[in-house]
């Protein structure tokens, strides 16, 4: 009997009730234990390539997907090395278990210390990319906790493969990493609703998965959300810098959050820049929308009508919307109405603007003259990351380990009393 047949006859209470026992042990694990595990797991991973690799063949076969989908399920020799480099990138952090925040006396003595404890057990709910698998496994063992991980159908074969390398580690407690069956959609709706035995879900996907999750979760959740990321080409721009970072952003990997799937032009420029810039996003596959401003300066570009719907839409496909503003204050108005809160981007050469658009965007991220596809934990510096929070509790933007833990108050006396 195979690894992944054991786990299909192991019901999710079941699955659930191990990990908080091994959550207990993980959270007692020296740094130096815990990076052994996840050095064993990378060995084991690269080891196993081929058969990973053919358990992901099956899943493609399997799949009717469109190109952008497939890529997000694509796994091969390239990106099993990522997994691997992302998993020692890891190791390589400092372990926030334990870490002191900050510390004070009170005037009666009680020294009191704010330290770093970990979550318990982490609960990731996600569609399609494999790699996840490995890079939430990798930072949520790191900080101390287990993980149970609730893919989507498509990548099931992937999954499983990759989690039966994964538990090979030696001296891995039982429980420290579940799969659940995502052949079943009565998998999430047990992990939503397990609230004794779940500390926190983690959804990653789209937007349909997400609210599924914040709506009817009784488990508290940290919302990574879909990204409709702008960029501003301001009247003060470099337009050789704005058409190098338009073309990355949206064409360089265009399936992914951070990909941008809207454009914003300054009207004194938009005679210049947008038949120029509409030209190249064509010429790279793009299909380009715009509003009856933008229509009307492409004469001969076949810029399709944008609806109201385009402006508030996720398209993570070969797709983007263009609308003319009169000023950065538009521009950041019009984001703030439509953005999910991601990603957006101000291309400009007059600081002074570039400054307000830094300020008065909402977004969990916001950049001047650069591509929002950095916005990414790898590209932070966190090793990996668990997914892009567009919400504003507990944590925001792209978080990693130290997201992946609490707090709680170490109280130092020498025989206080209160009176």
């Amino acid at each position: 009997m195979t690894p992944s047949t054991v786990r299909s006859q192991t019901s999710t209470l079941e699955k659930l009730r191990r990990a908080k026992d091994a959550a207990r042990h993980l959270s007692r694990l020296p740094t130096d234990e815990k990076n052994a595990l996840l050095r064993s797991m990378a060995a084991q991973i690269k080891e196993d390539e081929e058969r990973i690799i053919a358990a992901n063949q099956i899943d493609l076969a399997a799949t009717d997907l469109r190109p952008t989908s497939r890529d997000r399920l694509l796994l091969n020799s390239e990106r099993m090395a990522v997994m691997t480099k992302g998993l020692q990138a890891v190791i390589n952090l400092p372990d926030p278990n334990g870490q002191l925040i900050e510390e004070w006396i009170r005037p009666n003595g009680l020294r009191i210390r704010k330290v770093r404890v970990p979550l318990g057990v982490v609960g990731v709910i996600y569609e399609s990319r494999p790699n996840v698998t490995v890079d939430a496994t990798a930072l949520v063992l790191k900080a101390g906790n287990a993980v149970v991980l609730r893919g989507g159908r498509e990548a099931a074969h992937t999954n499983e493969a990759l989690v039966e390398s994964l538990v090979q580690a030696p001296g891995l407690p039982v429980g420290a990493v579940e799969l659940l069956d995502s052949r079943s959609r009565d998998s999430v709706d047990e992990l939503i609703e397990a609230r004794a035995l779940v500390d926190v879900l983690v959804p990653r996907g789209g937007a349909d998965l997400i609210n599924r999750v914040v709506e009817n979760a009784t488990v508290p959740a940290i919302e990574t959300g879909a990204g409709n990321c702008h960029i501003y080409v301001d009247k003060a721009a470099d337009l050789d810098v704005a058409d190098r970072i338009v073309v990355n952003a949206k064409t360089q990997r265009p399936s992914v959050c951070n990909a941008a799937e809207k454009l914003l032009v300054h009207r004194d420029l938009a005679s210049e820049y947008l038949p120029r810039i509409v030209q190249r996003l064509q010429c790279e596959g793009v299909e380009v929308r715009g509003d009856e401003e933008t229509r009307c300066l492409t004469p001969g570009l076949h810029v399709l009508p944008a609806s109201d719907e385009d402006w508030g839409m996720e398209y993570l496909d070969l797709r983007m919307a263009v609308h003319v503003v009169g000023s950065v204050q538009e521009a950041i108005d019009h984001i703030n109405r439509y953005s999910t809160m991601h990603s957006d981007a101000i291309i400009t050469r007059d600081e002074e603007s570039a400054r307000q658009f830094l300020s008065h965007v909402d977004s969990s991220a916001v950049y001047w003259n650069a591509s929002t596809r950095f916005t990414d934990g790898g590209e932070f510096g966190f090793g990996a990351e668990m997914g892009i929070s567009t919400q504003k509790l507990h944590c925001r933007g792209p978080f990693g380990l130290a997201e992946l833990t609490s707090t709680k108050y170490q109280i130092l006396g020498c025989g206080q009393v209160r009176t």
